[in-house]
């Protein structure tokens, strides 16, 4: 079964998380914003139904899931449908790359990054909001993998693995901010936003060349 299957069968499902975890959703754009304060021309790989493209500024979002790709074009975006592995764009045509919560769903991270690097200008910016693998919500969703639709799938990774990856796929500056300090269910105002990880289950990496 691809990946994709679930955000395909229960795409309402994974927009409801979104209403009903509203604070938890405003904290993580909100702690993205911070990285990209003007993102220029942008896409966001793994684009989802769009609920982070279109507060972000992205303009163009790929995905591997029609119904997804419905859901963001409403949401203002040009969708593209295709896989992170293999970007259907030119040689430096973007000057942001966004990826959100679809790192532990890519089958390749390495070619993945090596995508990503590809299609951004010289002086363009990949940024990559995830929850952690070593953190509190990191270690319940693995524990409950199982129960999950959308993360039965998934390989979550840890902050240092990553920049372990970007490092070798040629990114070399790095600039971190942290939130979500409890469990979703539980946050009912929005979570504090620092710099650095280590604290926070969601972090966001801003990595350039």
């Amino acid at each position: 079964m691809p990946k994709s299957a679930p955000f395909e069968r229960y795409t309402d499902q994974y927009e409801s998380w979104f209403d009903t975890h509203e604070d938890t959703y405003q904290s993580e754009v909100e702690a993205l914003q911070r990285l990209i304060p003007q993102p220029g021309f942008g896409i966001e790989i793994g684009v989802g139904s769009a609920r982070f493209a279109s507060p972000l500024g992205m303009q163009v979002g790929l995905d591997p899931a029609d119904d997804m790709l419905i859901r963001a074009r409403e949401r203002g975006i040009d969708v593209v449908k295709g896989v992170a592995e293999s970007l259907p764009f030119r040689d430096g045509t973007f000057d942001t790359a966004l990826i959100v919560t679809t790192i532990c769903f890519v089958d390749d991270i390495p070619q993945t990054l090596a995508e990503a690097r590809r299609v951004l200008r010289p002086d363009g910016s990949l940024v990559i909001g995830y929850i952690d693998k070593d953190s509190p919500v990191g270690q319940i969703y693995q524990e409950t993998k199982s129960e999950n639709p959308f993360y039965r799938e998934a390989v979550f990774v840890s902050t240092d693995e990553l920049v372990d990856a970007l490092d070798a796929a040629g990114f070399s500056e790095f600039e971190f901010v942290q939130t979500i300090y409890h469990w979703p269910d539980e946050i009912d105002e929005p979570e504090p936003i620092e710099e650095g990880y280590g604290g926070g289950s969601f972090v966001g990496i801003k990595a350039t060349l």
